[in-house]
């Protein structure tokens, strides 16, 4: 028996699995102050017996790092760079702003701290550890009372000796009361310095918070096996999840496309374009017959270096809030009402802001006496009323007023959708969209129809599709190391010595994990790129380690439209992912319904589908 669990920011979904192959889901609003409260309240309503394995999307880390509420954190770092974090790539995400602005780091100044070490780019050490600045560091960190230390040397990830050190003396003197420590050689092993320490730093941070969740809902569960969701698309164990909470930072999300991919496959499309409406965010993948991955995520404005899949998110949902600019014009979100206080149909009293929710229950496209399948009433008398103070700003008509937000919101995931499709070469038509979330299925048409989209899957039971995704996820383990090797010195043999550690290493987490030998694939990857480029692409490693090269010029000429096949080529990491396959739910072919829709019939009421004038 399944279950898989979304935490979104409105509501808590369920998808059981029985062991008859029989589906059962369920809906939650979200506790905010406390998301176990919702799980286990969905759990107890389920039925779900002490038998049931839990797969959770877990949500504890994201808004640790979009509140900048996570753990008191320091960095320890080589003699020098302090500052990384501050410095950054002083890239502008906002090239024309006049004032830009950037976020703050994560670990203040006065908790940022050097030690005199040093190693080459080779991994030789050139200046040892000095143990008595190492232990008058630890002991002040200690008497300032953080929670969590980032730990990131130079060139570590060639030599880990003396990050490992450190682990031992804060271990050493800080007894049971030590803080939380991460590592760069064990999160990140990989070059770059801003990233690696900016990646560090964010999983020492949301770390402590994931562990005390994950301790606080294992105790509510009862000793049912409990399982989270990863942004890459797989699972791991909670114990994993507590020492790498980073890689659960876009669970939800990432079950999302796992499960509208597949899907998508089960009813024969290939190349899908996901759209996934939530009451907080719309989150867009493009799946051009795969599920497609990056190592180049940002969250909160902070570069997450860990391989996720490839979303690209807005903040348009169906609690986002609507407002008038200072010129006057209607915008709507990225602020929602979430679930505590909600879109003003809700009935709660402290929600007083008008949302995209509350317009489609105007326009007459959700029906107060059937949301939540009859479980929750909405109150459409007092939505009007709210509705028609914004209308009466915009001196338009009640309907038109309604109409003009969901074009407004519209527009905004129209644009997330070009995003990911025309800026990046690909043509929107050849794909289908595959709408979820609770809000997905009421706008897909309009976006398919702007975005000349020729076909739409609704799949079953959209609204908990991410949760579904999560049962379908298999257990997935990404390890990668930094290598700078010239392509043409990459023979078999080499190769094969480089992914060496890596296969063993993922051998034996999945065997810890439960899985047998004929359960586990490993996947090995390559990223290269020319001598002199500053980022890669990752190349499938086949069978045919001869044609690596040809391979990335065929890459880069998919993805740049031209490839320099006279220049050298570099291989800067190598990549293994480690899958461990899981038992899949078998979803039966339905036959076609009864065509006389009257079965489906529940009144008649008018519904806006244009601007009214």
């Amino acid at each position: 028996m399944l279950l898989g669990i979304d935490v979104g920011g409105t509501f808590t979904d369920f998808v059981l699995l029985d062991d008859a192959g029989q589906v059962r889901i369920h809906k939650l609003l979200t506790s905010a102050r406390d998301p176990s409260v919702a799980i286990l309240r969905g759990i107890a309503d389920l039925e779900a017996g002490p038998e049931a394995a839990v797969i959770h999307g877990a949500t504890v880390a994201t808004n640790a790092l979009l509140e900048r509420r996570g753990a008191p954190t320091a960095l320890i770092t080589t003699e020098g760079f302090r500052d990384v974090l501050q410095i950054g790539r002083q890239t502008r995400p906002e090239l024309y702003a006049l004032h830009p602005t950037r976020p703050a780091p994560l670990v203040p100044a006065p908790w940022r701290f050097e030690l005199p070490e040093r190693v080459d780019r080779h991994g030789a050490v050139l200046v040892p550890l000095d143990p008595e600045a190492t232990d008058a560091v630890i002991r002040r960190l200690l008497a300032e009372g953080i929670e969590s230390v980032a730990v990131c040397f130079l060139f570590s990830f060639l030599n880990p000796a003396h990050e490992q050190q450190v682990r031992e003396r804060i271990a050493a003197l800080g007894g049971e009361a030590a803080p939380f420590v991460s590592l760069s050689c064990d999160v990140l092993p990989e070059y770059r310095e801003y990233e690696r320490t900016s990646t560090t730093v964010i999983n020492a941070y949301v770390a402590p918070l994931m562990s005390r969740y994950l301790s606080h809902l294992e105790g509510g569960l009862e000793g049912r096996r409990l399982r989270i969701m990863q942004s890459n698309g797989g699972t791991i164990s909670a114990e994993a999840a507590r020492t790498l909470a980073a890689r659960a930072v876009l669970s939800g999300p990432a079950g999302g496309v796992v499960g509208a991919f597949e899907m998508a496959r089960l009813a024969g499309f290939k190349d899908v374009i996901t759209f996934d409406m939530g009451g907080t965010s719309t989150d867009v993948s493009l799946c051009p017959g795969r599920v497609q991955e990056t190592t180049e995520g940002v969250i909160a404005g902070l570069p997450l270096r860990l391989p996720i899949i490839d979303i690209h998110t807005v903040g348009a949902g169906g609690g986002s809030i609507a407002r008038l600019d200072a010129g006057g014009a209607l915008r709507v979100g990225p602020e929602s009402a979430g679930s505590d206080p909600g879109p003003v149909c809700y009935g709660q009293d402290e929600a007083q802001e008008i949302t995209v929710t509350d317009a489609n229950l105007v326009l007459g496209r959700l029906d107060a006496g059937h949301f939540l399948g009859g479980r929750m009433t909405l109150d459409l008398g007092r939505t009007q009323a709210r509705m028609q103070d914004l209308a009466r700003r915009l001196s338009l008509p009640l309907e038109a007023a309604a109409w003009g937000l969901i074009r407004v919101a519209n527009s905004n995931m129209e644009r997330a959708i070009r995003t990911i499709s025309v800026e990046r070469g690909r043509d929107p038509r050849r794909f289908a969209l595959v709408a979820f979330g609770g809000a997905g299925p009421l706008h897909a048409c309009e976006l398919a129809a702007a975005l000349r989209i020729p076909r739409v899957l609704i799949p079953p039971h959209p609204g908990v599709l991410s949760a579904l995704g999560m049962i379908l996820a298999d257990i997935v383990k990404d390890y990668s190391q930094t290598i700078m090797l010239p392509a043409e010195k990459a023979d078999a043999k080499t190769l094969d010595r480089l992914f060496a550690p890596l296969r063993e290493r993922g051998r034996a987490d999945l065997h810890a994990e439960g899985l047998a030998d004929d359960e586990i694939s490993l996947l090995p990857a390559l990223d290269m790129r020319y001598v002199g480029q500053s980022f890669e692409l990752t190349i499938p490693l086949g069978e045919e380690t001869a044609r690596i090269t040809h391979d990335f010029h065929t890459a880069h000429r998919r993805r740049f439209t031209y490839a320099s096949e006279g220049e050298p080529v570099e291989i800067v990491n190598v990549r293994l992912k480690a899958v461990g396959r899981t038992a899949k739910p078998q979803f039966s072919r339905q036959p076609l319904g009864d065509l006389d829709p009257k079965a489906a019939h529940a009144g008649y009421k008018q519904v806006y589908f244009a601007s009214a004038d």
